[in-house]
């Protein structure tokens, strides 16, 4: 298998702005502090808070909570907490 370096710029358009928004809406109830987080965003997928999505509608836009895709999760939400701080620093 080969494996290539993907520029994060190119990977964050990849990102669906929904993720994003469902990231960023766990952290402000919750904080970024993981596995406390991956907590949230399962309390928050499982109780469809978040714009009534629940894991099924959460997965078609790219957001997997399945333990085998975890490595995936947490570089998203990194991608996520990063680009939001690049953003609010002057």
């Amino acid at each position: 298998m080969v494996t290539a370096l993907i520029p994060r710029a190119a990977i964050m358009e990849t990102l669906n702005p929904v993720v994003c928004d469902f990231v960023l809406f766990c952290i402000n109830r919750q904080g970024k502090e993981w596995p406390a987080l991956y907590d949230e965003m399962c309390w928050v997928a499982g109780h469809r808070l978040f714009r009534g999505m629940g894991y099924t509608e959460l997965s078609k836009v790219g957001l997997s909570f399945a333990l085998n895709d975890i490595e995936d999760t947490i570089r998203m939400v990194d991608m996520v907490t990063t680009d939001k701080l690049r953003i609010q620093q002057p």
